[in-house]
């Protein structure tokens, strides 16, 4: 970030996330009521809500941890962490990976050098960690996509039954099928506004949305405010973190993003 004060915008709804800055940075407030203020070391679970966030001046690092990176680098349930926000240099969640905030920055900033310590960090923990599980990988490959609309078409496409699909998601994936299965709808909707305002919302809702009213009801759900409010407001942060992430990686957010196993 430029020099130039402080920023506020709202995370999207994501999966889990470190985002370490060189300084004392980010500010939350996530809907449980948990709190964060100026903390180095951000960590958030995976999110069915916008989480508002303030930054001031600093260099900031995020790191995306999908499904399967975070049952191998934690070990923890991923719906103990849903929806919350926390300070990671305290936070026992966060304790695998505090050695990494304390020697990420270096006395300059170095971008090659910061990015080869995160990589290297990762690469180390990969001989002891478990492996994939594979179940979550084909759970995650049918929630992105589009034509998988019902908790039914997630247990025909994983060769599941219901009842195991339920207890994956909650354990893996931070929350139930159908809210797994609303986000990556209501996201995908999202990611096209964002990417084309031209379209309005008309244009960027996803197929699976049976009328404006259904659409309208997730925003709130998931955005605390209507559609219409959230065009309104500076994006500052999100805007061009949705355009530069779709053009470098393909996928705007993190939730469209495929997994990769194998690990």
């Amino acid at each position: 970030m430029e020099h130039g004060g402080t920023v506020m915008d709202r995370l999207h709804p994501e999966w889990a996330n470190l985002r370490i800055a060189d300084r004392p940075a980010f500010s939350a407030t996530a809907m449980d009521g948990g709190q964060i203020h100026q903390s180095i070391f951000a960590l958030t679970g995976p999110s069915s809500h916008a989480l508002p966030f303030e930054v001031p001046t600093c260099r900031l690092w995020g790191v995306g941890l999908l499904p399967l990176g975070w049952a191998k680098f934690t070990g923890v349930a991923a719906f103990d962490l849903a929806n919350k926000v926390c300070d990671g240099m305290t936070h026992p969640d966060g304790a695998v990976f505090q050695p990494l905030a304390q020697s990420l920055f270096g006395p300059e900033p170095d971008e090659e050098a910061e990015l080869a310590r995160i990589t290297d960090y990762f690469r180390a923990r990969l001989a002891s960690a478990p492996k994939d599980d594979a179940r979550v990988l084909r759970l995650h490959t049918a929630l992105i996509d589009p034509q998988v609309a019902s908790v039914a078409d997630l247990a025909e496409a994983t060769q599941s039954s219901g009842r195991t699909v339920e207890r994956l998601c909650k354990q893996a994936f931070g929350f139930a099928p159908k809210m797994l299965l609303r986000r990556q709808r209501f996201i995908r909707s999202l990611a096209q506004f964002m990417l084309d305002p031209s379209l309005k919302w008309i244009g960027a809702m996803d197929s699976h949305y049976h009328d404006q009213a259904h659409f309208l009801r997730d925003f709130r759900e998931f955005m605390g405010m209507t559609p219409g409010q959230y065009a309104r407001m500076d994006h500052p942060v999100m805007g061009a973190f949705v355009a530069a992430r779709a053009q470098a990686l393909g996928a705007p957010m993190q939730v469209l993003d495929r997994p990769s196993g194998g690990a």
